[in-house]
């Protein structure tokens, strides 16, 4: 038994991206034959993607929070408010677009730096925080638009929501995304031989390379049956990239993992501690800012119900994705895989017409099934 566990935790950690990916494609093949093909139509693979682009927004970010060993719960209501404060920017006061959308980042970070203020500095605890936010930010999304929806006049915030890069665009955009994997991928390998250390077959490294460039193609060429790739799609992708590159290439990236490892041994080598927590926080408000202008896009306004459990979608997409919920372990392209797989779940669910609260009870059970499988994997651990 003890020779059982002790494989499936090294086989969990060393393929736990390649598993999730399995998953994914499992419940697309589940939902396929389900649907009699209709779950992967080009249209509905662009709605999935659209979906799950405002979860990705908030799990990018609550990876970081989930990393250093924090909790933030009021992302959802968060995500609500801003949208809220877009639509009557734009509708009521009738602000041009470049001011509604910087304000709106503005007070994300606002409300991410008032969060983390709270944690970091007055060592309230972060559930606490957040659950205050929680209730805090829905009241006054609830009196801001006194509980009605709140239309857009924009046809620019809503090209945030609802538009497609031009075909053209989407394949030379597939292209550059491909070299630039492809060039780092080179200089990764030539620095390790620089400096004598161990590299993998290169047959191993060109397999890789196209793997990829089948998965790109594949991307491309599905979105472009339907309309192209929706905005709010490239959008995440470009966060993944600059978030990944501040998760493994920044002296910053590396104190949140090594907070969430060991808060006192990080403080104990003078790392600032508070300020790193406080910053992360920010980000996580910043991303709400997306998200919100996203959503408030997407639906052309303002919903007094927007970013509802938007919460629990974005902690359950971290944990599926590989985060720790002991802090310390986490990728941004794992949670963003886990969105996706939250995604897919909700998308194949409603084509099916199954009741919300069954999809309510599959996704909590996955969420249980994730962090179990961190417990007894020992994830959470190994860094």
């Amino acid at each position: 038994m003890a020779t059982a566990t002790k494989n499936f935790k090294r086989f969990f950690s060393q393929y736990k991206i390649l598993t999730l990916l399995f998953a994914i494609v499992v419940i697309w093949t589940f939902f396929g034959q389900l649907t009699e093909g209709a779950f992967l139509t080009p249209r509905n693979f662009s709605n999935l993607l659209r979906q799950m682009a405002i979860t990705g927004m908030l799990a990018s970010g609550m990876v970081f929070i989930i990393i250093s060993g924090e909790i933030d719960l009021s992302v959802g209501a968060s995500l609500g408010l801003l949208g809220g404060i877009a639509a009557i920017m734009d509708y009521t006061y009738h602000f041009p677009m470049a001011v509604t959308v910087l304000t709106v980042i503005a007070l994300g970070i606002a409300i991410g730096l008032f969060n983390g203020y709270w944690v970091a500095y007055l060592r309230v605890p972060s559930f606490i925080v957040s659950l205050a936010g929680f209730l805090a930010f829905r009241g006054m999304l609830l009196g801001i638009t006194k509980g009605t929806t709140v239309p857009l006049e924009s046809q620019g915030l809503v090209l945030i929501g609802q538009g497609y890069l031009p075909i053209t665009f989407g394949n030379i955009l597939g292209v550059v995304v491909f070299g630039l994997l492809a060039f780092l991928a080179i200089k990764t390998r030539t620095g390790r031989m620089q400096h004598g250390l161990s590299v993998a077959p290169l047959w191993q490294d060109m397999g890789k390379l196209a793997a990829i460039a089948v998965v790109i193609v594949g991307f491309v060429y599905t979105l472009n049956q339907y309309e192209g790739i929706p905005v709010p799609v490239l959008a995440t992708l470009i966060i993944l990239g600059i978030f990944s590159f501040i998760a493994n290439k920044t002296v910053f990236g590396r104190r949140i993992y090594s907070i969430g490892s060991n808060v006192e041994a990080t403080r104990l080598s003078g790392v600032n501690v508070r300020f790193i927590k406080m910053m992360v926080f920010a980000m996580m408000g910043l991303m709400c800012a997306f998200a919100g202008l996203t959503t408030t896009a997407r639906l052309a306004a303002g919903s007094p119900s927007a970013g509802n459990l938007g919460e629990l979608d974005a902690i359950a997409s971290c944990f599926i994705g590989g985060a720790s919920s002991r802090g310390g372990v986490g990728t941004v392209y794992g949670a963003l895989i886990g969105a996706l797989i939250m995604a897919s779940l909700d998308n194949g669910m409603s084509m099916l017409g199954v009741d919300t609260f069954w999809q309510m009870i599959v996704k909590g059970s996955i969420l249980l099934l994730a962090v179990w499988v961190d417990v007894v994997s020992g994830a959470g651990s190994e860094r």
